[in-house]
């Protein structure tokens, strides 16, 4: 196997070559890689062995009906992915620019945070870029880590999910994320001053998936208190569907607060007054370690900082 040098790769490989490995990674066939780039399979297949010896190894295994990436084929499949998305986003940019507008800024954000802080952030911003495209991608922290690793956000505004993601990304805390538990205000519970931990089983529930980072903590408040975790539930991340699926019937969520919120001021919802209580954790800017934000995202930053310390300000002197 040759050795590979940093020189080698940035004289030879093109993002035509990052292009083949991409496209290849997705249909895992060589005549779709051929369709799809509408190229020859043959100058395909030529194309791919030259990468694989300047790599030195084989990025794809040849099966008969498939082809999927090698062990070390993922690691360059992911680099090449990532390296797409950034020349993308660098093409859509100056594209932008040259006819005239601001750019574009994509941001991540956890629900809680494009209920509270993302409106008032968003419309400070666009009185100063009036011409920046702004698109606001709503997901859990996870996902949106995903997405940040890939450089499908310019920033997010999340929570950590574990203490190893210190290492990976810069965090800027603007705000704690209270939970509380709530029904529609037809639920029988809606009758009780006091809600005993056993009851809350013997009803439907409507929870976030296994492996969100709320549902994790959501397992472990249940654990705390020393009752099951919930049998009869429906799974989903979409707030929408939450607040459906409670009005429809006698169900009961557990939901940021800020979520919440206006339902309840309006009388559809109602809080369970009970002794199994989710910790609030705060939620704040994620970014990319050692890779400072620019223009707008920079900007957004700044304003979401801000406003954050003005409500912190404001929440004291009461």
């Amino acid at each position: 196997m040759s050795d590979i040098s940093f020189s080698t790769v940035c004289n030879w490989l093109r993002f035509k070559h990052l292009v083949l490995i991409d496209t290849l990674s997705r249909t895992r066939n060589m005549h779709a890689a051929a369709l799809h780039m509408n190229l020859s399979q043959p100058a395909v297949s030529k194309m791919l062995r030259e990468i694989e010896r300047l790599l030195g190894f084989d990025l794809f295994e040849r099966l008969p009906r498939n082809m999927p990436p090698t062990a070390l084929g993922e690691h360059v499949v992911r680099y090449a992915q990532i390296a797409l998305n950034d020349a993308n986003k660098f093409v859509d940019q100056i594209s932008s620019l040259r006819e005239g507008g601001h750019g574009f800024l994509k941001v991540g954000a956890i629900f809680a945070a494009t209920a509270v802080v993302l409106p008032d952030a968003i419309v400070q911003l666009k009185q100063r870029w009036p011409l920046l495209s702004i698109e606001i991608v709503e997901q859990t922290s996870d996902h949106l880590m995903d997405m940040l690793d890939d450089k499908k956000l310019d920033l997010a505004v999340a929570r950590f999910t574990d203490e190893s993601q210190q290492q990976v990304y810069d965090f800027h805390a603007l705000a704690p994320e209270p939970f509380c538990m709530v029904v529609n205000s037809r639920h029988p519970l809606t009758e009780r001053a006091q809600t005993p931990l056993k009851e809350l089983g013997n009803w439907p529930w409507i929870l976030y998936p296994v492996g969100t980072p709320i549902r994790a903590r959501m397992e472990q408040a249940f654990a705390k208190a020393g009752i099951a975790t919930p049998k009869n539930t429906i799974d989903t991340i979409s707030m929408q569907t939450f607040l459906q699926v409670l009005q429809s019937g006698p169900m009961i969520a557990m939901l940021p607060a800020s979520m919440a919120q206006p339902h309840l001021e309006s009388g559809l919802l109602k809080v369970l007054n009970t002794s199994l209580e989710l910790a609030p954790q705060d939620y704040g800017i994620l970014t990319r370690k050692g890779e400072p934000l620019l223009g707008a995202a920079s900007e957004f930053a700044e304003i979401l900082l801000a406003n954050g310390q003005a409500s912190r300000e404001q929440t004291a002197s009461l």
